[in-house]
Parts: C-alpha cells; sequence; structure tokens
C-alpha cells in the first residue's frame, strides 16, 4: 500500500516493505519488513491536453528516508532493524544509521522529525530556496494525518497482511511494494 502527501515542492511518501537485502551486514542476513517513509521533491509537468487537462505531478528525488524495519524471524513490534537515511547521493541512500530513540519509539521519533521541519531540512542539507515557502507549514499540519497512515500501514504488516514475502499475499489483496 502506497500513500502519499504532496505539497507544491515536497511531499512524503509511506508504504510497506518486504526487503532482501542482496549483501547483507553480518546478523542482519534474514529478511526485513516494515514500513518505509520518504521526503522527496515533487515536480510538476506541463499541461498534456487542454486547460482542463490533468497536471502530470512525478514524485521525484529522494531526501531522507526511514524504515521502521525489523527482521522477519524477530517478533511483530521489535523494530531490531529500524533505521534512518539522513543523506542521498543522487537516487542512492547513504549509510543505514541507527539511533536508539528511533528503535525504542518509531512513532514518536518520526512525530518529532516531521514536526520540526526547519531541523530536518537543515539535517539533510536542502536550502530553503529548494522549496516553496509554503512547505514546511503545510508539512508540519499534514504530520497528524501522515503518522496515522505509518500507524495503519505497521498495524497491518505485524497482523501479517502487509510487507509478505513476494508469492505470500494473502488471496484477498495481491501486494506491490512501491518503495
Amino acid at each position: 500500500m502506497l500513500y502519499a502527501f504532496g505539497f507544491e515542492r515536497i511531499g512524503v511518501v509511506v508504504s510497506d516493505l518486504y526487503f532482501v537485502d542482496p549483501d547483507p551486514e553480518p546478523g542482519q542476513e534474514s529478511p526485513e519488513r516494515g514500513v518505509r517513509l520518504e521526503l522527496r521533491l515533487l515536480e510538476r509537468g506541463e499541461l498534456k491536453g487542454d486547460i482542463y487537462s490533468a497536471r502530470p505531478i512525478a514524485i521525484d528525488r529522494p531526501l531522507w528516508r526511514v524504515d521502521l524495519l525489523e527482521s522477519v524471524d524477530s517478533a511483530p513490534g521489535s523494530f531490531d532493524r529500524t533505521h534512518h537515511h539522513p543523506n542521498f547521493r543522487g537516487w542512492n541512500p547513504g549509510s543505514r544509521v541507527f539511533v536508539k530513540e528511533l528503535s525504542a519509539d518509531p512513532v514518536q521519533w518520526l512525530t518529532g522529525k516531521l514536526s520540526d521541519v526547519a531541523a530536518l531540512l537543515e539535517e539533510i542539507g536542502l536550502s530553503p530556496e529548494e522549496i516553496a515557502p509554503t512547505d514546511p507549514a503545510d508539512l508540519h499540519a499534514a504530520v497528524p494525518q501522515i503518522v496515522d497512515a505509518v500507524g495503519r500501514l505497521l498495524d497491518g504488516v505485524h497482523a501479517g497482511q502487509l510487507a509478505v514475502a513476494p508469492g505470500d499475499e494473502p488471496v484477498s489483496s495481491a501486494r506491490v511494494s512501491w518503495l
């Protein structure tokens, strides 16, 4: 499942994720499941038809990522693989950064990060000129809805309905991991 929250120049995408690392660190060989949230730039395209046509909107370059992951071998809610990527090199994330507070209470940590947009943008090195002046306030106002979506996805992951291995999808819903 994918949720997208768009503002003028930045957006937040949140989805469930089942991930098998092709080159895992020692002790992290098992697949991971959970929820991924990314802060992204949005690109608005030119109209493709007349003045009433829909405008293309691309969810573009990633800026920051949080992976609320746990190994599939662990109990739901362990968050033993939870980390974030405070920077990207183009489309590739930097190294995983494990933070004790993030693993202890992922939703609270995420809420704090998203609630202080100015500090988050400074942390990731994004110039305020790269986004619309209204984006920080608009993102801050949407934090309750974003966190609610994260919580619903986590509930689905912990219930075994989301972030399942390919081929293990519940009969009632085919799964595609978007991020």
